[in-house]
């Protein structure tokens, strides 16, 4: 990289690799030196992004849900964003019931392990694998038993697809969890999500602003403002973050979800500002389609499809407790700790819902 090259290289350059052509659905997240998360801005220089020195870790993630799963058009980017959705479940990002949960782990097994053979899965075999953070013998017999009966021949792909599909009808699908306190005192989680502003308790969807009904987010300081209105009605909820960074990072994911699922075209879509007109304050500016634009270019594709490079599920063993460690004991407001595999995720709620 040149000290000038700027982050659309870098992003270009992984869908490049991939050959990934519904690229505006990804994105590039690093942690800073002070372990604030960063979306990668494509129009800024990316030594300028980083604050510290070569090498860095970035990951290539979803960064903005499909709203119809339905409408992606190629294998490729749906197995990409069942990577995503298999890495939200063992983080205990995607909330769900007991027979929703037996039924996303049976896609995830029937993807990766095929067809139940039972020369090849003897009893307990489900338990080699770790799939949710907190994963009991009962749900584990019912993935077992899904997978023998229900998922026979399913190839990959459409093993996938189910999965999306359930996914896609859950409340925290899409929801990168931002860890805040409310008013009161009270800890919630904020997302952003194709339907709009979701506020969590535990594991409780207590807010759902829609975009249209969302006119104005701002921060100052540690405070994140949403300004809105519902049933004719102006409402101003106010959060607080751990940090001003946190809250700056919280303000532009709002920006960039608000401009990219509300509008009808980029070209609709206006530089924002933190503060008012005459106050200084950050001003950012979403660049990129927004959904529609990149649904309409999804059924515009006419190639041979990319070969799917699919990679084998992960065993526990190799890792017995370092990741159950991670979700289940970390405190929701704490500077969070990266590592090369980005651990820096948080659940609603320390996974206690499965």
């Amino acid at each position: 990289l040149q000290r000038e090259t700027k982050g659309q290289f870098l992003i270009d350059h992984i869908c490049n690799y991939y050959s990934l052509l519904e690229k505006d659905y990804f994105g590039i997240r690093y942690v800073d030196p002070e372990k604030q998360r960063h979306w990668l801005e494509p129009n800024k220089s990316i030594f300028k992004q980083m604050k510290s020195h070569p090498p860095y870790t970035m990951c290539f993630r979803v960064k903005f849900y499909p709203h119809e799963p339905l409408k992606i058009k190629e294998e490729l980017t749906r197995y990409l964003l069942y990577l995503q959705i298999k890495r939200d479940i063992f983080h205990g990002r995607l909330l769900c019931s007991f027979s929703d949960a037996a039924y996303l782990g049976a896609c995830i097994v029937q993807a990766e392990l095929g067809d139940y053979d039972p020369d090849e899965h003897p009893e307990n075999y489900i338990s080699n694998f770790k799939i949710f953070p907190k994963q009991s013998q009962k749900l584990e017999k019912k993935i077992a038993e899904m997978h023998k009966n229900e998922f026979r021949g399913q190839s990959p792909a459409v093993a996938e697809f189910n999965l999306l599909l359930k996914a896609y009808s859950l409340e925290t699908y899409g929801v990168d969890p931002h860890p805040c306190k409310d008013s009161t005192g009270m800890t919630t989680f904020l997302g952003f999500t194709a339907a709009g502003f979701v506020v969590f308790q535990g594991n409780k969807r207590i807010h759902l602003l829609k975009w249209c009904d969302v006119y104005k987010l701002k921060f100052e300081g540690k405070t994140f403002y949403v300004f809105g209105a519902q049933k004719e009605k102006k409402a101003v909820l106010s959060f607080h973050t751990s940090t001003p960074a946190a809250c700056k990072h919280l303000w532009k994911c709002g920006v960039e979800n608000q401009a990219f699922y509300k509008y009808a075209k980029s070209s609709q879509i206006k530089t924002m500002s933190s503060s008012k007109i005459f106050f200084k304050g950050s001003r950012f500016r979403y660049s990129g389609k927004v959904a529609k634009e990149v649904v309409e270019a999804s059924s515009k594709i006419q190639r041979e499809p990319p070969e799917v490079h699919r990679t084998s599920i992960t065993q526990s063993r190799s890792s017995p407790s370092l990741n159950k460690q991670l979700i289940i004991n970390m405190e929701p407001l704490q500077p969070l700790l990266p590592s090369p595999c980005e651990e820096e995720e948080v659940p609603l709620d320390e996974g206690e819902s499965l």
